[in-house]
């Protein structure tokens, strides 16, 4: 069997480097777009608070954050080592006592079945600060060990080259896909035919572009997201715990000093790739009305990301109805880099073996109109 894949993010990383450990003919077709949301996101796998509950989207959004540790010691096992992850923890905080308590509750009831989220505990403010010192002070926290941080940057590109080791085959191209027959064919930039027995999308909030040549009409649409990045000079930043406000904003500290704050969700703005006013105010004020510590950061860069959008928050994963050999994977949105790994997983042994490790049937793609 050959395999394609379209698209190297998150996703499409994980599909082809789960197919190469299977010995599949993989080669992964990527084109080098500004704005990928894996290249601009700066992950947190900690699920446990989320406010969100439906049951079919939080079991993925759960099992994403447990199956880390199996890839990460995969990857380190043919080693890569660079993969950009650490279990630093996480502080879920709020500014009012009762949303505490009630992210306090759900976390303590979905943990029953989640032992990798650690010894789950509330903390007092004094505590919270000695673990993520340019928080304001008098913020209690719940604290969840088992939380962790993803350079989504590096460990896409340990999955890629892990599976290039495995004997995949790499390259950037734009390609283009049409029918013949009733079966998805890809043609390359220099209008040659890519030969594959399955193709696999992964392309992103760019997904839409690639599928509508075949009749689809892809409920996918790029969300904007600004993050800024921030650099502590001499501060050892490596440790802190990811800090998960009971709001759409969150921050995460990195090895090299650097602390990240983000981000926008801005739904309708198209691929905009501009930083705006509105967008770096809004990402700041929030971050130093939580950590006003922060206040005397350098600021480093923001960072423009479109996250791949469904109308609704469920991803689409599976095969597409009505065209042979084409599956679908996308509209992970902003839980991209909890999933994405996992998923990548789910599409590699339903196209390799027919059958995905748990039931897809909920994020099942639209067939054509």
């Amino acid at each position: 069997m050959r395999v394609l894949i379209i698209g190297a993010g998150i996703l499409g990383a994980s599909a082809a480097y789960h197919l190469a450990r299977k010995g599949v003919d993989v080669e992964i077709v990527d084109e080098e777009h500004q704005g990928k949301a894996t290249l601009a996101g700066a992950g947190i796998v900690s699920p446990w608070a989320t406010a969100v509950e439906q049951p079919d989207w939080y079991g993925l959004y759960a099992t994403g954050a447990r199956y880390y540790a199996e890839l990460i010691s995969g990857l380190t096992a043919l080693g890569e080592t660079n993969v950009g992850y650490g279990k630093v923890g996480a502080l879920v905080v709020a500014e009012e006592k009762g949303t505490l308590d009630e992210a306090e509750a759900r976390i303590h009831r979905r943990i029953k079945n989640a032992p990798e989220a650690g010894d789950v505990r509330r903390i007092s403010p004094a505590e919270a600060r000695e673990l993520f010192p340019p928080l304001r002070e008098g913020m209690e926290a719940v604290y969840i060990p088992g939380g962790a941080r993803v350079d989504a940057r590096l460990l896409s590109a340990a999955m890629v080259r892990a599976a290039v080791a495995m004997g995949a085959k790499a390259r950037n191209d734009h390609v283009t896909l049409q029918l013949d027959d009733g079966r998805a064919v890809c043609i390359d930039s220099n209008g040659a035919r890519i030969e594959a027995d399955e193709i696999i999308v992964t392309a992103g909030a760019w997904a839409a572009q690639i599928l509508n040549p075949l009749g689809l009409s892809h409920p996918v649409a790029p969300q904007k997201g600004q993050i800024v990045h921030l650099r502590l000079p001499g501060v050892a930043t490596g440790k802190w715990p990811c800090l998960l406000p009971m709001s759409s904003h969150y921050m995460l500290a990195f090895d090299d000093s650097r602390v990240v704050i983000g981000a926008t969700r801005e739904n309708g703005a198209g691929f905009d790739y501009r930083v705006t006013a509105a967008g770096e105010h809004e990402v700041l004020s929030a971050g130093l009305a939580l950590a006003p510590g922060l206040a005397s950061a350098t600021h480093i860069e923001t960072r423009i990301g479109f996250r791949p959008a469904s109308r609704d928050i469920k991803p689409i994963l599976g095969r597409v109805p009505g065209i042979a050999g084409l599956t679908v994977g996308n509209g992970l949105g902003a839980a991209g880099l909890t999933i994405g790994p996992f998923a990548g997983k789910c599409l590699a042994e339903l196209v390799a073996d027919g059958a995905a490790p748990v039931a897809l049937d909920a994020f099942a793609p639209e067939g054509r109109a």
